[in-house]
């Protein structure tokens, strides 16, 4: 959990990410200001008397989902999550415990590497933290994750999932790997995750990890019977990714352009091509780079190039070429080169 204990605290070089806001506090009106613009509105009850604030507040954000690192520093009790914001909150402990509702009567506990989600639009939600808590929180529009699943699952949860509120990751899971992705992604290009493809990306990934864990725990299906698809689907999905293939879109998008769900875009290349929406998009942007390195001119580096095919993350992209092509990407630009 190395990544994700640094998270918003240092950059890729292990140096002190700048802030330009306040990012600690001993006052309860400026924690609750900060709580109300990056959570929602909610009641935070401190657990003891006269119990002034230490807080850390740190946040950014991943497309359209907000990331903060955030503790009260004092024992806490929250609840009254405001539910008119529409928001999905998902709260993964990197120190001290967290107590969270799962019903009427039932809690459950979250310890270091484990995280806990609530839909706050659709379910009565409290928490108990204790002095030490700490914790990377993920706030989600509830019809950002509605949408990722339309388009990944061609359904919509019902309401069974959007009310359960349980616990999950924790350990070597996918989940934690995907966040500990995600928290040296920060360090290392905050400004690009904001918005724009590698962001989309990213938020994407998220929220079908989230709906995975989330639904796996719950038992609730996210997937109905497929629609089916014929290879014109196909044929124009492989068209599109052509075309796009620098732009790096998303497989919904993808979908999209097609007219089919994910689900039934995925079940149909893999019937008919042998392989996935998204190994195939890799494949074109493996391709499109090796072209540009080998036609290469004055100046251009394999970073510069690179990041014109939507990379930002220069090791894995590296590691990914030699693994496709035999060799490093400065050796084909070399080999341009000496040309």
């Amino acid at each position: 959990m190395l990544a994700l204990d640094r998270a918003l605290l240092l950059d890729a070089h292990g140096r002190p990410i700048t802030k330009h806001c306040k990012t600690s506090s001993n006052d309860w009106e400026e924690v609750q200001d900060f709580s109300n613009r990056f959570y929602m509105p909610y009641t935070v009850t401190p657990v003891g008397k006269s119990l002034r604030p230490k807080s850390i507040m740190y946040a950014t954000n991943i497309n359209r989902i907000v990331v903060t690192r955030f503790s009260y520093g004092v024992p806490i009790y929250l609840d009254n999550f405001d539910p008119a914001h529409g928001k999905i909150i998902v709260l993964t402990t990197l120190r001290g415990h967290l107590k969270h509702s799962v019903g009427a009567n039932d809690s459950a506990i979250t310890a270091r590497g484990e995280s806990f989600v609530a839909d706050c639009s659709r379910a009565e939600y409290w928490l108990e933290g204790d002095a030490q808590h700490l914790q990377i929180n993920l706030t989600i529009p509830h019809d950002v994750v509605a949408e990722v699943a339309r388009s990944w699952f061609d359904a919509t949860p019902d309401e069974r999932l959007w009310r359960e509120m349980v616990k999950f990751g924790g350990g070597d899971s996918s989940w934690m790997a995907l966040l500990e992705y995600a928290a040296r992604l920060l360090s290392e290009a905050p400004e690009k995750l904001a918005g724009g493809r590698i962001g989309a990306h990213l938020e994407e990934a998220i929220c079908v990890e989230l709906l995975r864990n989330w639904a796996g725990v719950a038992k609730v299906s996210l997937t109905r019977e497929p629609c089916g698809a014929a290879p014109r689907h196909v044929k124009w999905a492989e068209n599109f990714i052509r075309a796009e293939a620098a732009k790096a879109p998303t497989i919904a998008e993808i979908a999209n352009e097609a007219g089919v769900s994910v689900r039934a875009l995925s079940d149909a290349f893999r019937r008919f091509r042998n392989t996935t929406p998204g190994a195939f998009l890799r494949e074109q942007r493996l391709q499109g780079v090796r072209d540009a390195l080998l036609a290469a001119g004055p100046g251009e580096t394999v970073a510069s190039i690179a990041s014109c095919w939507g990379y930002v993350n220069f090791g894995m992209f590296a590691r990914a070429y030699q693994q496709r092509f035999g060799e490093l990407p400065s050796k084909t630009l070399g080999r341009a080169r000496d040309r």
